[in-house]
């Protein structure tokens, strides 16, 4: 690993992971955002599609990261919790589009948990995140 960039540390012996991996090794300032769900600037949600509400906390993730100076390329963690994992395999195609207008093909080590429900009432996803900008 360079100081400049990131290391995907993926074993050649497993099968290679699809929209994520397996883990980062990075050196640099760390940044941590706090968990985001689907609402603008305003706290108001964009709507009630589950697609709709994982570009908006995407996109406030990115806003977020721009406060430090950081871009999406930074991330090295992305933690999602989802209300409805049905709409989340049948979706999943739209999930990726939505991801890569946002993030792009940067793909951090993620994880992605099905939970009973979230803080704020309409919320299906909650997504926190994990940076780290070069020395």
């Amino acid at each position: 690993m360079t100081e400049s960039k990131l290391e995907f540390l993926n074993p050649k012996s497993w099968a290679a992971p699809k929209g994520y991996s397996n883990g980062v090794a990075a050196k640099g300032r760390q940044i941590y955002v706090a968990g985001q769900i689907g609402w603008t600037k305003e706290a108001k949600l964009v709507g009630d599609d589950f697609v709709a509400q994982i570009e908006q906390a995407l996109s406030n993730i990115v806003a977020v990261l721009a406060e430090a100076g950081a871009k999406p390329e930074h991330l090295v963690r992305v933690n999602w919790y989802i209300t409805d994992k049905a709409a989340y395999v049948s979706r999943q195609a739209e999930i990726g589009a939505a991801y890569r207008r946002v993030i792009g093909r940067h793909f951090p080590a993620m994880t992605l948990l099905v939970v009973a429900g979230l803080l704020e009432e309409g919320a299906k996803v909650e997504i926190e995140a994990t940076a780290v900008i070069p020395d």
